[in-house]
């Protein structure tokens, strides 16, 4: 389901607030290289907010070890802060994941997570900012 973003800015104005890494992650749906994200070891308590608009996303209970590269989360806050929509890019059917407020991308969601929502919210490091509590 798409939403409608409530922070809007022009290119040129994400690029200033974003930096190039980032820029191309939130909103152009780069990807990280795997196992190179700062927050993919982050362990200690706290949450995990959109790097382009500070939306609250994750807690660190919802965290876990996918051995997949990137930081991963077993379901997202139930604020309605994380959209999802189909992504068929790179000849592969898969489901995107990105910021409601903002519309930036996040990463994807698989069903093959191992807790009991089966679900895996493999997230790029660089659209998140870690809050600890």
């Amino acid at each position: 389901m798409d939403h409608e973003p409530t922070v809007e800015l022009t290119e040129a104005e994400w690029l200033e607030k974003l930096g190039p890494e980032r820029y191309a992650i939130l909103r152009k749906a780069a990807t990280e290289a795997p196992g190179t994200g700062s927050l993919l070891y982050q362990d200690n308590e706290g949450t995990f907010s959109c790097a382009g608009c500070g939306t609250a996303l994750f807690t660190s209970e919802m965290k876990f070890d996918s051995g997949c590269g990137w930081p991963s989360f077993d379901r997202a806050l139930d604020n309605g802060s994380v959209g999802e929509r189909p992504d068929n890019s790179l000849f592969m059917r898969r489901t995107e994941i990105f910021c409601t407020t903002c519309g930036g991308h996040l990463g994807h969601v698989f069903n093959d997570g191992p807790t009991a929502t089966g679900l895996r919210y493999c997230v790029n490091s660089l659209s998140l900012e870690f809050d600890p509590s």
